[in-house]
């Protein structure tokens, strides 16, 4: 499914949202569209013909409460750890609790780790220090406005890279 790039009037990233959406925003004139798609497509209806869009701006200000904690999702946790195993550094594929749940480990962002099938295997629902492993760096919670848009940054457009600069601080 194509993305588009949603930007407050002040060109600060909001989220990403479905091209279906993006259209309607721009057509109940909502939104402006800020760069065409580089496929250079374009949609037609009875009487309208729109380029389709790549990043779109919001002609009000949206304004957007402070939250305080991250959601941990699978997304947001193989963003964080760069989609490596936090024990082997080989391509992540699942997540592990360094401290497993059946021992009283929580489901937060300090006690998951992004990890491989092996290492999740091997360690089961013991403590990395009965295996006498060390991970990789200590898991935390992401803070900054960019987690908003783990897509974008990963998999986005191209054209988004100027947009998305300013929140990768």
């Amino acid at each position: 499914m194509r993305r588009v790039l949603l930007l407050n009037i002040t060109y600060e990233p909001l989220t990403t949202v479905a091209l279906h959406r993006a259209v309607c925003l721009v057509l109940g004139e909502k939104a402006d569209v800020v760069h065409d798609d580089a496929s250079g497509e374009v949609l037609h209806s009875a009487s309208t013909k729109l380029a389709v869009p790549s990043v779109i701006r919001l002609r009000r200000y949206v304004r957007l409460p402070h939250c305080s904690r991250v959601p941990l999702t699978r997304a947001a946790l193989m963003r964080r750890d760069n989609y490596l195993c936090a024990y082997c550094g080989v391509k992540a594929d699942t997540i592990d609790h360094v401290v497993p749940r059946s021992r009283g480990g929580q489901h937060v962002w300090e006690n998951c780790v992004a990890s491989c099938t092996k290492c999740n295997h091997r360690k089961a629902d013991r403590l990395i220090e009965e295996l006498g492993w060390v991970l990789r760096c200590d898991p935390a919670v992401p803070r900054g406005a960019h987690w908003r848009l783990i897509g974008a940054v990963h998999d986005g457009d191209p054209q988004w890279v100027a947009y998305l600069a300013t929140t990768a601080a």
